[in-house]
């Protein structure tokens, strides 16, 4: 039995009333008829004045590859829940629908679909949790890294994150979704490996704690790390760790860069850039980790303090002032028409939608409304269940948050404030909205 979710097992991620209601559609003889469902955040969070689209690609290779193979079949049979009618449904289930979505890195604000899937309902039905799962977390991530982004003004920062993360496989999408929100690394070697992104890394406190005296382990390090080692300068006095790379620096010792990662970070890392200059190491950089998150890091960028990068951790892994997103999955047409929930406070906007950008704007319109002026956000990249085009690389959605931000309006790119994006609907969704609510008192 696998301990790791796979593509073998991913058919199982999802909640048990997908499946029963799933089992119920077919029952009922509707569970192939086409279905549209779109994805959205409801409301941003208070912190958050916008969203980074990310985790589409990990939501579109599940669709594209999904199943149920024999060992999750026998596993629902033992249940007992399911007849072997349905059983058979599944396991001659594939995804068969189109998925329009908004491109990785984009921003996206409350209400706005990221992606729309439509397809026969079982298919779409079942597909729900790993979805939300998925573009929830890696946009809640990516939106907390661009926030860091903003506050770093144009110095590196890494994710150091993996650690402190939400477990494993949380720590490898964290790490691709601190990328594409503007990280320029990371610690994670599994994430270096299966999506390129560069890595980083220094030393901890034990490895200089494992040798005689601080100075041994700074020569022993950089011996081994010719031109790439950092070495992390607080284990017993920040200062003396400073002069002791000046030290080894003299032997011969070929340093590239220090690490503070405790105390008064903007006073000492005045006092160690002072000690380096003075010894002759103006080329070595300042590194800086240590609880950091977006505020921290623009406290020390404003007040001039001489570090060059930034090792971001467990704030950002793990969105520690809005460590979860109100992203819902909500079916928005049928074949009996568009669609709409209309429970308390959480209302839907019935029909398929696009979402149409303008420079201090969105238009949320009807998916087949011409909108003039604006820039359509929704593209088809599933279509009869393929790809209609391979992966992009993932820089191409790092650089597109990067411009996607650039060109916010000031207010939006500032780290606290109430600016809210404005999010228009039109007068035909509107005119819509009012049919189907009409619709639905009458009946």
């Amino acid at each position: 039995m696998s301990a790791w979710v796979d593509d073998a097992n991913a058919s199982l991620l999802t909640d048990l009333y997908e499946l029963t209601m799933a089992a119920g559609y077919v029952d009922a003889g509707i569970a192939e008829g086409e279905a549209a469902f779109e994805l959205f955040v409801r409301r941003l969070p208070p912190s958050r004045r916008f969203l980074v689209a990310c985790g589409i690609e990990q939501a579109l290779d599940h669709l594209t590859s999904l199943r149920f193979d024999d060992d999750a079949l026998r596993y629902l049979r033992s249940l007992d829940l399911f007849d072997e009618a349905f059983l058979d449904r599944l396991r001659e289930l594939r995804f068969t629908g189109d998925v329009h979505a908004v491109a990785e890195g984009e921003l996206v604000f409350g209400g706005e679909p990221i992606l729309r899937v439509t397809a026969p309902l079982i298919e779409a039905q079942l597909v729900e949790t790993f979805l939300i799962a998925t573009v929830g977390f890696q946009t809640m991530v990516a939106s907390k890294a661009a926030r860091v982004a903003i506050g770093a003004r144009g110095r590196d920062f890494a994710d150091f994150s993996a650690r402190r993360d939400h477990g494993p496989d949380a720590a490898l999408k964290a790490a691709r979704a601190a990328y594409v929100g503007g990280a320029a690394s990371t610690s994670n070697v599994l994430a270096g490996r299966e999506y390129g992104i560069p890595l980083s890394g220094t030393m901890a406190h034990a490895y200089v704690m494992a040798f005689a005296d601080e100075r041994e382990a700074f020569r022993r390090f950089a011996a081994a790390f010719p031109g790439r080692a950092v070495l992390l300068v607080d284990t017993y006095d920040t200062v003396r760790g400073a002069e002791r790379v000046v030290e080894v620096a003299r032997e011969g010792a070929d340093v590239t860069a220090v690490r503070l990662d405790s105390g008064d970070l903007d006073a000492l890392s005045r006092q160690v850039r002072r000690i380096l200059d003075d010894g002759g190491l103006g080329h070595v950089r300042i590194l800086a980790s240590g609880d950091l998150d977006e505020h921290r890091v623009a406290a020390l960028v404003d007040a001039g303090a001489p570090i060059d990068a930034f090792g971001v951790g467990t704030r950002m892994g793990t969105s520690e002032d809005a460590p979860s997103l109100g992203m819902v999955y909500k079916l928005v047409a049928d074949p009996s028409g568009p669609r709409m929930k209309r429970s308390e406070g959480k209302v839907t906007v019935p029909g398929c939608k696009q979402v149409h950008r303008f420079g201090d704007h969105d238009v949320l319109a009807r998916h087949d409304e011409r909108v003039d002026g604006g820039r359509p956000l929704l593209d088809l990249v599933v279509d009869g269940g393929e790809r209609v085009a391979p992966p992009a690389p993932l820089a191409a959605a790092r650089d597109r948050c990067a411009a996607a931000v650039a060109a916010l309006p000031e207010p939006f790119r500032r780290l606290d404030g109430d600016a809210a994006w404005d999010v228009r609907v039109s007068p035909a969704l509107a005119e819509l909205q009012r049919e189907v609510e009409a619709r639905l008192a009458a009946g």
